[in-house]
């Protein structure tokens, strides 16, 4: 047995049974399928707002740019969802766009933006018809400019959410639950388990990580027990 999953074993013990099969439920629901980009988003309600929809679409990554603006969020908001993502962080750097995407296209994901216009040559596809052939990583901008024109020079193709009134454009918020709706609920429907499920490796790294969370002294018991074990 691993190390990991001896601490699995070990903390399982200090969770009732209903926590247990909760973690074990949303866990089975968890994807790297469909993973978010969010670029110098700098209102914390809707970064907060993201994250949230992001945790009930059972999307596990969310890569983080800032460039101009610091990421922050409201706990009144996120009522807790964001210690379940796992948030990757970029930032320090000159472009921390080309980098966050360019290591996102290595992984195999196709790169696409979401934007209300049409970018020039840029393939652009309703979000309904947008192709779950290969990962996807979509990308969301700032509040009032919109993604960079980085990110969208980057980007594989680009997708919008049809609209019907006078307005522009959706709340960011907004855009990102929609979106999300319609991918993970078509990605679910549509491909095998097999496809957007997690690997099991990663189901245990996570578990272990949850368990942890769920704990008030979760790191201290995970500590204390490795400690005993190497004596």
């Amino acid at each position: 047995m691993s190390s990991t999953d001896e601490l699995i074993a070990h903390l399982r013990t200090f969770v009732t049974d209903e926590r247990w099969e909760r973690l074990n439920e949303v866990l089975s629901q968890r994807t790297r399928r469909l993973t978010v980009v969010l670029e110098d988003i700098y209102q914390p309600h809707n970064a907060s707002a993201v994250l949230r929809s992001c945790d009930c679409f059972g999307i596990q990554d969310v890569h983080i740019i800032e460039n101009e603006n610091r990421f922050t969020l409201s706990s009144e908001v996120t009522v807790g969802s964001d210690q379940w993502l796992t948030l990757e962080r970029y930032r320090g750097e000159e472009d921390n766009t080309r980098r966050c995407l360019r290591h996102l296209r290595e992984g195999g994901y196709r790169l696409v933006a979401t934007t209300p216009h049409e970018e020039g040559e840029k393939e652009t596809v309703d979000i309904d018809r947008l192709p779950l052939d290969r990962p996807i990583a979509l990308l969301f901008g700032s509040e009032l400019p919109g993604l960079t024109g980085r990110a969208l020079e980057e980007a594989d193709l680009c997708t919008r959410i049809p609209m019907l009134g006078f307005s522009e454009s959706y709340n960011i918020s907004v855009s990102a639950a929609l979106s999300l709706y319609e991918l993970s609920l078509r990605m679910r429907r549509t491909l095998p388990r097999d496809k957007w499920e997690l690997p099991e490796q990663d189901r245990r790294g996570l578990l272990l990580r949850w368990l942890k969370t769920s704990l008030r002294a979760g790191e201290e018991l995970a500590e204390k027990f490795l400690r005993e074990r190497e004596e």
